[in-house]
């Protein structure tokens, strides 16, 4: 008899291939071969997250919309045996509020003995890895201590979740669907415990070109499906975004809640002026001829090096940047946006930047469901839990040897 939480007629055995071996990580395969019985203690309940610069990439490939798409893939993981398919966008709902809440108060508090500012964004993994790694001060103070949409989406299907369901962490296994591979070296963070009591908050991660391989191959017969919530029942009607143009727009809505907050200022639409090259622009709010905040935005490793070059050298004019390791932003992840020849496919990604345009934007402030999990899961906004499951802690360079870590 097939068990509720088997992945297809029989139980799911656990396999490994040869990255996720060097990675410590088990993948339960999606069926197993005839004549094997069902070990009840290794049943696991199967649950993907996608993040929403994953969905423009699946949109041009299967020339739909962006929901439609999201349907479509969803659809296919379910026919694999996955038994939740969630959207990461409310896990960097919570990402960008606190980035919100942490810039006003560093703001208040900076000073030329204690300096708080600039604040730099923490949701890029191969930006935060390069700045613990190499740089480390005076560069990781300035790091936004929320954690990324990953992480946070870590905790909440592994805790959060995970109690709803009457589940151990452990009988969970979460993957991540993502545009970069950098995203696979961060579920393999040793020192950040993603997940609340002990376990890993992401169990696997696949980049969205890795997952289109897989259905390129599948000839199973795909019928479309809503995607899952968090919350019983409710199912995902339709995509909603950001209001950033390839990232989760920490820039704009961090801009917008620090004008309000700290100079009563209502801001609109928001306008980037372009400085060096496309991928380094600055937003600015003035009053009466004084720059009140200047803000940044630092896409690619070669504009990272100059903000961190003027950084250490104190010339500094920004109170805080938005930084993406991948010069494009986070579409033009290379999981996702790369040619055969490992060029960016840039037909490619004009259209994944029309298909996300597309998508109806969201404020992260006017969700229901965010505001819910802050009251039922973290008792309340500024409650110790919000500590412990929303924000994190940076080490320096040297890192022990033995920590795990895979080279692309």
């Amino acid at each position: 008899m097939k068990c509720e939480h088997c992945t297809r007629k029989e139980c799911s055995k656990k396999t490994k291939t040869d990255d996720q071996e060097n990675a410590s990580v088990d993948v339960p395969s999606l069926a197993l071969e005839n004549g094997e019985k069902c070990d009840t203690s290794q049943h696991k309940v199967l649950v993907v997250s996608v993040c929403p610069q994953s969905l423009p990439y699946f949109a041009a490939k299967f020339r739909l919309s962006v929901t439609d798409a999201s349907r479509r893939l969803c659809g296919f993981l379910k026919s694999l045996g996955v038994h939740y398919v969630f959207d990461t966008t409310i896990a960097a709902d919570f990402s960008v509020l606190e980035s919100q809440k942490e810039f006003v108060r560093r703001f208040r508090q900076h000073s030329e003995e204690e300096p708080a500012l600039p604040m730099l964004t923490s949701a890029c993994p191969g930006w935060v890895r390069y700045a613990e790694r190499v740089l480390g001060h005076p560069v990781t103070p300035h790091l936004c201590t929320a954690k990324s949409p990953q992480q946070i989406m870590g905790s909440l299907v592994k805790d959060y979740f995970a109690r709803r369901q009457n589940l151990s962490p452990d009988k969970i296994f979460h993957v991540i669907v993502a545009p970069c591979y950098d995203r696979k070296l961060e579920a393999l963070r040793e020192d950040v415990p993603t997940a609340l009591h002990g376990s890993r908050g992401a169990d696997c991660v696949l980049t969205s070109g890795e997952v289109v391989q897989i259905m390129e191959q599948s000839d199973l017969v795909v019928k479309d499906a809503a995607v899952d919530t968090l919350f019983g029942g409710l199912k995902e009607e339709e995509v909603r975004r950001h209001d950033g143009a390839s990232s989760d727009g920490y820039l704009v809505h961090v801009f917008r809640h620090a004008a309000k907050q700290l100079f009563d200022e209502d801001v609109g639409e928001v306008t980037y002026r372009t400085l060096r090259n496309k991928d380094f622009q600055e937003v600015t709010l003035e009053k009466n001829g004084e720059v009140l905040l200047r803000f940044a935005a630092a896409y690619g490793f070669r504009n990272i090096q100059n903000v961190v070059l003027k950084l250490k050298k104190g010339r500094f004019p920004y109170h805080f940047v938005e930084v993406l390791a991948c010069a494009g932003g986070c579409l033009n992840g290379r999981g996702q946006a790369q040619a055969e020849d490992g060029r960016a496919d840039k037909a490619l990604l004009r259209q994944m930047e029309g298909k996300y345009a597309d998508v109806p934007v969201r404020p992260p402030e006017t969700s229901a469901h965010v505001q819910e999990l802050y009251r039922e899961w973290l008792d309340g906004a500024d409650s110790p839990r919000v500590r412990e499951a929303l924000h994190t802690v940076y080490q320096g360079p040297g890192l022990p040897a033995a920590s795990r870590d895979i080279k692309w």
